[in-house]
């Protein structure tokens, strides 16, 4: 029997695994709307996506906060976190470097997350929205940098007033969030720079 309590294992090769993931990861960012394959396998604990947990082990470190749930921040995975990652994590939003959201769920808001400021716009948090899947849910169409025309989505078990709070996030550019939808090992990038064009 599996104990919640014990913390798990992180990356086996942590050069090479790490830097195959952030491969994955910027190709989710530079081609939004295309899910992408983490292309790395861990053993994640209770409440993290698999592509979750190999995004946080290879961007987040001793100087990037993390935000979780209350839930996520007090059992195995904030515990998995602090082990493997050295990250301190976070009970203001505003204060989060990364954070993980559940898509469904009605907070926070994506505006509770820090946009960055004029001087630092890089410094916004990146947040990973914890999807009940990347397709089947509300077609909704993009454009932006890194698509060529136009590109359909359609995540599902997304909260009602996802895609409008994403329309509040992309007009506060040059500022504003970066998002990466992630559904087991999948991920779709969402930047700050990526339009909503059509939802329906």
């Amino acid at each position: 029997m599996q104990d919640d309590n014990q913390i798990h294992a992180g990356f086996s090769d942590p050069v090479f695994q790490s830097q195959s993931a952030f491969r994955a990861l910027l190709a989710a960012l530079s081609e939004p709307g295309l899910a992408c394959d983490i292309g790395v396998s861990v053993e994640t604990p209770v409440g993290l996506e698999p592509a979750t947990a190999v995004a946080l082990l290879t961007l987040a470190d001793y100087e990037t906060p993390i935000w979780l749930p209350a839930a996520l921040r007090n059992g195995p995975a904030g515990a998995w976190l602090r082990f493997h990652c050295g990250a301190p994590l976070v009970d203001d939003p505003a204060r989060a470097a990364f954070a993980v959201i559940d898509g469904a769920a009605p907070e926070p808001k994506l505006a509770a997350f820090h946009a960055g400021d004029d001087q630092f716009p890089d410094r916004s948090t990146t947040v990973l929205v914890q999807c009940a899947g990347l397709a089947g849910g509300e077609t909704v169409t993009l454009e932006g940098p890194g698509i060529a025309g136009q590109r359909a989505v359609a995540p599902a078990g997304l909260r009602p007033d996802f895609w409008a709070e994403i329309e509040g996030n992309v007009a506060l550019y040059p500022l504003g969030i970066d998002l990466l939808l992630v559904h087991g090992a999948q991920v779709l990038g969402l930047p700050r720079s990526t339009q909503i064009v059509e939802a329906r």
